[in-house]
């Protein structure tokens, strides 16, 4: 059966005490949106429909930039949940499958929870997603009767024996979309909150003599966020997961703790990561490869035996070929780095290409920009460039070729040439001696002058 993913994103969020729509709020380097849409991705959606209120333009343009096939719909009045998903109607007016609603403000649902759900749409109409909770909670109740769900009671709306009940709804549901705006059209906003709510729909399921049931999970899934508090937990929560599952998968911490990934990290079996590493988006870390303490990386790729840091700064569109060594306080961006090239200290490589074995020496720096344009620099295979040359772009250095210490580059060099580009040195015999003579006078005139 093909899937329709609709995810609910038109709150505001007041909680939050922001200009931005809560659900751009970033974990992990994204918006929780997206978090919510890669969850949903897994079901391999035909159609993915955003529900979008308060900034509805910001929230359309990072659906986009995630997904450029998603749909963004707009609900103008906050009418509640029932209300959220009815706007998707005409959207999918001619879609025959199942409708899963996620949520824009609960990134975590798992994607074995999901495909839990789909499972058991195959036996009941309407698949509701729900969670053990202490009966403290303010959650609305799943009332069961074996695998049977009866009803959703807002907890607002429950009596004390219903409130006592601890499985909880987290308000993820499953059914066919035919089925689905039928039972929203059966619905009212006759309750508490004068709204339309998506529970609504298991008690007009059950009218109709249709089934309902509940898969269950565990509560973390279900995390909403809707404070800045509840985003550092929800950063907290991915992050000591995001780690767990890369030291199942064979990756070693230093210190787990002191490590922050992205939504996206991949890290391969066998590398070792430092403590204080950050990984921002788009980073993918190959096995076998060691990140050493205070370093960070964002939009790389780090192949195979790579060594990178301590104190590095890989910047977007850095590859790293097999065996490249880039050492302290060295930066890249936008470099193609070919395989056992050495750059180990102090340097920027920026739009630059370096060549096999090529070994960069302290100091280096590709001077890429002009104030108007960005330049491209090319290095070949074997070369040796000496520490503290400027290699003005744009600029080649070939094959074998060397830079003397201090050169300023301007000019290409060929394969195998040496290129010495500083001014000659003059000695001035006694002229130190004179200057610091001189210099210290100065300064004691001044101290006097002050007295």
């Amino acid at each position: 059966m093909s899937i329709a993913l609709v995810i609910l994103a038109a709150g505001k969020g007041t909680r939050m005490n922001s200009d931005m729509p809560k659900v751009l709020h970033e974990i992990a380097g994204a918006p929780m949106l997206v978090h919510a849409m890669k969850a949903g991705a897994t079901l391999n959606p035909e159609r993915t429909v955003v529900v979008a209120g308060h900034g509805a333009d910001a929230v359309e343009a990072a659906a986009k930039a995630y997904d450029p096939e998603a749909q963004v719909v707009l609900q103008e009045e906050q009418n509640g949940t029932g209300h959220a998903v009815m706007m998707t109607r005409e959207a999918l007016k001619d879609f025959d499958g199942d409708i899963i609603v996620l949520y824009g403000d609960t990134p975590f649902v798992r994607p074995e929870t999901l495909e839990n759900m789909v499972k058991a749409r195959a036996s009941h109409a309407v698949v509701v997603l729900g969670f053990e909770a202490d009966t403290s909670e303010k959650y609305g109740r799943l009332v069961m009767d074996g695998d049977m769900l009866e009803a959703i009671v807002e907890y607002a709306d429950a009596r004390d024996d219903i409130r006592n009940i601890s499985f909880c709804n987290s308000g993820v549901m499953l059914a066919k979309s035919s089925v689905l705006f039928d039972l929203l059209d059966a619905t009212n906003n006759d309750n508490a909150s004068g709204e339309y709510y998506l529970t609504d729909v298991v008690k007009a399921a059950r009218d109709k003599g249709l089934t309902a049931t509940a898969v269950s999970c565990d509560e973390s899934e279900t995390m909403g966020v809707n404070s800045r508090s509840h985003l550092a937990e929800a950063e907290a929560a991915f992050q000591t997961r995001a780690r767990g599952e890369l030291m199942a998968d064979g990756v070693t911490f230093v210190d787990p703790n002191s490590v922050w990934l992205s939504f996206d990290t991949v890290i391969g079996r066998d590398t070792v990561i430092e403590p204080n590493v950050f990984f921002g988006p788009d980073v993918t870390v190959e096995s076998g490869v060691r990140i050493r303490a205070f370093s960070h990386l964002e939009g790389a790729h780090v192949s195979r035996g790579g060594i990178v840091g301590p104190y590095a700064r890989l910047r977007p569109g850095t590859e790293l070929a097999e065996d490249v060594k880039i050492g302290n306080f060295v930066e890249t961006k936008n470099a193609i780095i070919d395989e056992g090239a050495k750059v180990n200290h102090l340097s920027y490589i920026g739009d630059a290409q370096v060549g096999e074995k090529a070994n960069i020496g302290a100091g280096t720096i590709t001077c890429n920009y002009d104030g108007v344009m960005k330049h491209k620099t090319t290095i070949g295979k074997n070369a040796f460039i000496g520490s503290n040359t400027m290699l003005v772009a744009p600029v080649s250095v070939g094959d074998d070729a060397m830079t003397a210490s201090g050169s300023v580059v301007t000019k290409p060099v060929e394969d195998g040439a040496l290129a010495l580009a500083r001014a000659q040195q003059v000695n001035k015999p006694n002229m130190a001696r004179k200057l610091f003579e001189m210099l210290r006078a100065k300064k004691a005139k001044q101290v006097k002058g002050k007295e």
